[in-house]
């Protein structure tokens, strides 16, 4: 009885310990490049200081730092649609050189974690918004791009770890979303059509 009185302090103990440890992760994944047919227009895209640096706090003791990663993802998707992309800090750099405007931000990053939802997984929610507009500031739509990523499992890899894989799965998600997506929206899609018409009358 002694015995499994001493085992279930020595758990209590343990789990004190790791409930009071704070995990840090910097997320380093570089993506590969895209291989499509770009369409022939040129965009700008705005990603400032807070989104290259950004770092999440999806929890009081979780920092994520997805900034170089989610700069990456971005800059190889957008080459992927666009026949040129320029990358700029703020807004006023755009100039007048391009056909938009797109303006990257982070709405929110949420964290699941195996003590939380009783899975055997750790899942993060990336919710990204995009403001389009032409590059005379004529605003074509806001866009909301939510992505999502977990492990495979979470019983073989450290929790720093664990919280990197499913990261760097959301961003994945991110990226193929914003390939399959982003002319299907219905306000781009038109904003192009009439561009493209206006190019060919001209």
């Amino acid at each position: 009885m002694k015995f499994l009185n001493w085992i279930a302090g020595l758990l209590i103990v343990a789990m004190a310990l790791v409930s009071g440890c704070t995990t840090s992760v910097v997320v380093e994944e570089t993506f590969p490049e895209v291989v499509s047919e770009p369409v022939d227009l040129s965009a700008v895209l705005v990603m400032d200081n807070e989104f290259q640096n950004y770092r999440a706090t999806p929890t009081a003791k979780t920092s994520i730092q997805l900034g170089t990663a989610q700069v990456d993802l971005f800059g190889k998707a957008f080459n992927g649609l666009f026949e040129q992309v320029r990358v700029v800090s703020s807004r006023e750099e755009a100039g007048s050189g391009a056909d938009l405007v797109i303006t990257l931000s982070v709405r929110e990053v949420q964290l699941s974690t195996p003590s939380e939802s009783y899975l055997n997984v750790y899942e993060v929610w990336i919710k990204y918004n995009l403001d389009i507009e032409t590059v005379d500031g004529v605003p074509i739509d806001s866009w909301f791009l939510p992505a999502y990523g977990k492990t495979q499992h979470s019983s073989l890899v450290s929790r720093s770890r664990a919280v990197e894989e499913a990261s760097v799965v959301a961003l994945r998600d991110a990226g193929a979303k914003l390939m399959l997506d982003f002319f299907r929206i219905p306000a781009i899609y038109g904003w192009m059509q009439q561009h493209m018409a206006t190019k060919t009358a001209s």
